[in-house]
């Protein structure tokens, strides 16, 4: 989990500041240092606490409000301002902002919004002490181009991979919510699934994201796809960009495991990834439902220049087309190679157990372990680059073999 943040709050107004204070306490990411209900005595609260953060309501006398942020900002006290107001007066904001503050949130508080403000004062907080700053979460989003063509497998051992690591909090996210399987791979029988959370959305809190998740010995935690097959959506792509955003807030990585019907539901996803893993195979079929799919996500400014192209079971058959033809045709540069190993991979998926338990020395583990240290890598010659386009006709690749 990330490092928890200090918090100190000033509020006079009782109800307003234990309204602030439960919600405080669902955030497992921040401590309640202390609390005030007078802004003239809170410059004392704070120099004795030296808090992370300073929590200050404007509401109740704006005057005094601003001028105390004007003193803290002025102060000794290493933190950072955070102000709240159910005003949105122009005029306010600005001359907050101007006295010191770092972020303005009006009231009533959404969780996610708080949260969302947490995780960027959080890179202040860090960067202020000369600690390294603990990176917000990474959304990685797991696209097949077909059935089969091993997503699952994917998600579940690059989380797996990733948590050998006891700083990295993975979370695999099955969003195949009729026929996925990610629960087989990681031989989990789960009491709560997304079904738990989608019911019961407008309480939202860590508190219930937390017992929702399946934590699995390797250290990855688990949102499962509900129990029953299900005809109608049971999550909105609002509520699920609402628990994306909670999610990323609290754990290192999230691996989504969507569906292959491109639904509203999957669009959604991968618009807020931070990574979108193209999965394929070095067939004819594949290859061209590749291209396909590219041409689609290209459509969308907020899902363009994040895909990155795996191939996945290299060398599954000598007739393979080859990697420099399948390049030719795509257009694009791949990203990482995963080699083909059936028995290893087949033995993980019956046994319940991911690659770094069940096979840590074999080339297929290694392979992973290669390329999930790459997701932290910000490759700037490759990054959003693009092959021309030249995608000669697929039944091109056949010729001159």
């Amino acid at each position: 989990m990330k490092s928890v943040l200090r918090l100190a709050t000033v509020d006079p107004d009782e109800q307003s500041r234990n309204s602030i204070k439960s919600m405080l306490l669902g955030v497992d990411t921040v401590w309640l240092e202390a609390e005030c209900s007078r802004y003239e005595f809170f410059m004392d609260v704070a120099q004795q606490t030296l808090p992370d953060i300073a929590l200050i309501n404007l509401d109740s006398n704006p005057q005094k409000a601003l001028q105390l942020v004007a003193e803290i900002a002025a102060s000794k006290i290493n933190c950072v301002i955070l102000v709240i107001s159910t005003s949105q007066e122009g005029s306010l904001i600005l001359q907050a902002m101007r006295n010191g503050a770092r972020e303005f949130l009006n009231l009533p508080l959404q969780l996610e919004d708080f949260v969302a403000s947490l995780d960027r004062l959080r890179v202040t907080v860090r960067g202020s002490t000369g600690e390294v700053g603990s990176r917000g979460g990474q959304i990685i989003t797991i696209v097949g181009v077909g059935g089969g063509v091993g997503c699952t497998a994917i998600a579940v051992n690059s989380a797996a991979t990733l948590a050998k690591n006891p700083q990295n909090t993975p979370v695999i996210i099955d969003l195949d919510l009729a026929l996925g399987d990610a629960d087989v791979w990681l031989d989990i029988i789960p009491e709560h699934s997304i079904r738990d959370i989608a019911e019961n959305i407008t309480r939202l809190d860590y508190g219930l994201l937390k017992r929702s998740l399946t934590r699995h010995d390797c250290g990855a935690y688990l949102l499962p796809r509900p129990v029953e097959l299900e005809q109608d959506a049971i999550v909105r792509p609002d509520d699920l960009r609402r628990i994306l955003a909670l999610l990323k807030a609290t754990f290192s990585h999230l691996f989504v495991d969507i569906s292959k019907s491109f639904s509203r539901l999957d669009l959604a996803v991968m618009e807020v990834s931070d990574r979108i893993l193209l999965v394929t195979q070095l067939d004819l079929s594949c290859l061209r439902n590749v291209i396909r799919t590219m041409q689609l996500l290209d459509q969308f400014p907020s899902i363009r220049g994040k895909v990155d192209i795996i191939v996945n079971r290299v060398g599954l058959d000598e007739s393979d087309i080859s990697l420099q033809k399948a390049l030719e045709a795509i257009g694009q540069s791949v990203f990482w190679q995963i080699p083909n190993d059936y028995a290893v991979m087949i033995g993980c998926r019956n046994n319940g157990i991911p690659l770094p338990q069940f096979a840590p020395r074999s080339r297929v583990a290694r392979s992973f372990s290669d390329m999930v240290d790459r997701f932290d890598v910000v490759d700037d010659a490759a990054a959003g680059e693009e092959v021309a386009r030249k995608r000669s006709g697929l039944f091109g690749l056949f010729a001159g073999r």
